[in-house]
């Protein structure tokens, strides 16, 4: 039987694979934005891979890896067809001027390689949920992350939807979206996959890996605090004013009801 150990670096020699042959791909196309929508089919692809290394893969097995199919397909997507046609994201031109004739190297390890741990990391209540599985029934947990998990998809697609119709309509051109579920958060779509992550977390966890919580407390810390809101919000208000109203009546993370006085922000 193969132990945990070598399962999970097997998973992570599939995710830096994976972005050894993505970085090859952006280097022909000169596009280092090419990694931001593979971001969920990245993780799809780790399921698979762990249910097939699984030896006996029990009714938990296949949901965790339903779920992950499922969220990382449909935001594979949508972000390759919203990207579509847009050249090179700024951040990564940015960084491209930064670097120079080194960026591609640079790009390597400090975006793809980067990612591809990052993935693996993220993924770990998946691969020891499924490892570690019992072949027991499904019970009240895995109802639990069940539930949790449909509560973000809907947020994250159903935010993405409303956004895309939007910014389709030129009328809203340079104008905040603050309808829908963006009435509810600033970020609908982030609060959405921090719910599906815990969501994993707890089906996993009816495996007995409660351990692994530090993989969706990361995962939370980085839609929140690093690449998610604070990355999003950092110089938003300078190329869009009406944002600055927006904070003040609107949470930033966790939705609520929307504020109709001025005051503080809560998230």
């Amino acid at each position: 039987m193969t132990s945990f150990v070598l399962f999970i670096l097997i998973n992570l020699a599939v995710a830096l694979g994976m972005m050894a042959v993505l970085w090859n791909i952006s280097v022909i196309c000169k596009d280092a934005s090419i990694v931001d929508p593979f971001w969920g089919a990245g993780f799809a692809i780790l399921s698979v891979v762990s249910f097939l290394l699984t030896e006996t893969p029990d009714p938990r097995a296949w949901l965790l890896m339903g779920m992950v199919v499922i969220w990382g397909c449909r935001l594979s997507i949508y972000l390759t067809l919203r990207n579509r046609g847009k050249g090179e994201d700024r951040r990564y031109g940015a960084m491209r001027e930064k670097h120079g004739t080194r960026f591609w190297w640079y790009s390597l390890l400090s975006v793809f390689f980067l990612q591809g741990v990052i993935m693996w990391f993220v993924a770990l209540p998946i691969q020891a949920g499924m490892f570690y599985g019992a072949g027991e029934a499904l019970g009240w947990l895995d109802a639990v992350g069940v539930i949790v998990w449909l509560v973000g998809f809907i947020f994250e697609s159903v935010g993405d939807y409303q956004m895309a119709r939007f910014k389709s309509d030129p009328a809203n051109k340079g104008q905040v979206m603050d309808r829908g579920l963006w009435g509810l958060t600033r970020h609908p779509n982030y609060f959405g996959d921090f719910m599906v992550w815990w969501g994993h977390y707890f089906v996993a966890c009816a495996s007995g890996v409660m351990w692994t919580i530090l993989s969706p407390a990361f995962m939370s810390f980085l839609l929140i605090k690093v690449s998610g809101v604070a990355l999003l919000e950092k110089d938003i208000s300078q190329r869009r004013p009406g944002y600055r109203e927006y904070i003040q009546t609107t949470n930033a993370f966790f939705p609520g009801r929307r504020r109709t006085v001025r005051e503080n922000p809560k998230s």
